[in-house]
C-alpha cells in the first residue's frame, strides 16, 4: 500500500457517511477502514478530491453533514469536496441484474437542499464542486 501511496498524484476519496450506524446502513460496512485511510492518505500529504453523495432521506442530515464536513476540514491536501446530487439513471441496472433496488422511490434533491449541503462544506473552509 505504501509504494501505491507514492506512485499516485491525486486520490478519489468516496465518503459515504461520517457516522459508523449510517455507513453501516448504506454500505453494510464499518467506515473505521475507511476514515483511517483518509487519516493515512491526509499524513502522506497526497492530493484528494472526497466526493459525497447526497441522498434525500439518507445521507441529507444536517447534523451528519455537518460532521463529515468538520472530518473532512482536519484533513490535509484536500483539494475539493464534490458533492454529487443523487439521481435514478442507472436504476436500470438494478433491474437487469434482479437485484431489488431499495432507493427506487427516492427523488434526487432539490435545488434548496444542494445549496445548504455546499454551504455546509464551505462554512468548513472546504471549496467544494
Amino acid at each position: 500500500t505504501e509504494q501505491l501511496m507514492d506512485d499516485v498524484d491525486l486520490w478519489l476519496l468516496d465518503l459515504k457517511a461520517f457516522d459508523d450506524q449510517l455507513h453501516r446502513r448504506i454500505t453494510g460496512q464499518s467506515n473505521r477502514p475507511v476514515l483511517e485511510f483518509a487519516r493515512r492518505l491526509s499524513d502522506s500529504g497526497k492530493a484528494s478530491w472526497v466526493r459525497f453523495v447526497l441522498v434525500p432521506g439518507l445521507t441529507d442530515d444536517e447534523t451528519e453533514i455537518g460532521n463529515l464536513a468538520d472530518f473532512i476540514a482536519t484533513l490535509n491536501g484536500v483539494e475539493r469536496v464534490e458533492v454529487l446530487p443523487f439521481h435514478q439513471m442507472g436504476a436500470f441496472k438494478w433491474d437487469e441484474l434482479g437485484i431489488d433496488y431499495a432507493l427506487r422511490d427516492v427523488n434526487g434533491p432539490d435545488p434548496e437542499m444542494i445549496r445548504r449541503v455546499h454551504q455546509q462544506f464551505a462554512d468548513r473552509g472546504l471549496t467544494v464542486y
